[in-house]
């Protein structure tokens, strides 16, 4: 879909690998927001399980936070995805994210290597977050996707309004928010 394929699904996703629920595909859609950078921040992600072409079931998870940067709520969204899934299965992350894409697929072996700092001896940013994707990324068979921004994606764009809306409460003048996850929204189907 970086291609901008017309597809809602990944091209190439593994739908099995051997693990989860036979034949069923989690693509996982995944974005962050902040207002200021730092300043109040939502993540989202969009979990879609597909089995022969079609959409078995989708769920909605956010959060957010009144102190945060874009950066730490796109990993937020990433290990939420992740960790919402019930069974070690085949997933596909799409994300905009970049700094996302990369860290996870190039930098984060050699972070590890060098007791998580950079090749400047310098500790890694958002360490204890890497970790965690790590961790999360570890129980299942992860393909990571990258997927331009605010170019109509229609998946991308509801993880974007995901965060957004979880971001709201924590901007100045409003009503104080939790932080916590918001229900899942759910549709009939297997489970994500």
């Amino acid at each position: 879909m970086a291609d901008g394929a017309a597809s809602d699904r990944p091209e190439a996703a593994s739908p099995d690998a051997g693990r989860g629920a036979p034949g069923l595909e989690i693509v996982a859609y995944t974005d962050g927001a902040c207002s200021g950078n730092p300043g109040p921040g939502g993540w989202g992600a969009l979990l879609c399980a597909w089995r022969d072409g079609t959409l078995r079931r989708e769920r909605a998870i956010s959060g957010g936070e009144a102190e945060t940067t874009n950066n730490r709520m796109e990993l937020t969204a990433a290990i939420r995805a992740l960790e919402s899934i019930s069974r070690p299965s085949s997933v596909t992350v799409v994300t905009d994210s970049v700094y996302v894409r990369d860290g996870i697929t190039q930098w984060i072996g050699r972070w590890k290597r060098n007791g998580w700092r950079t090749s400047n001896r310098k500790p890694v940013r958002n360490a204890e977050l890497w970790k965690e994707l790590d961790a999360a990324r570890s129980r299942h068979d992860v393909r990571w996707e990258w997927i331009k921004g605010h170019a109509g994606h229609p998946q991308n764009e509801r993880a974007d309004a995901l965060a957004r809306e979880a971001m709201e409460p924590f901007k100045p003048g409003r009503a104080a928010g939790n932080g916590a996850d918001s229900p899942a929204s759910l549709r009939s189907g297997d489970d994500a």
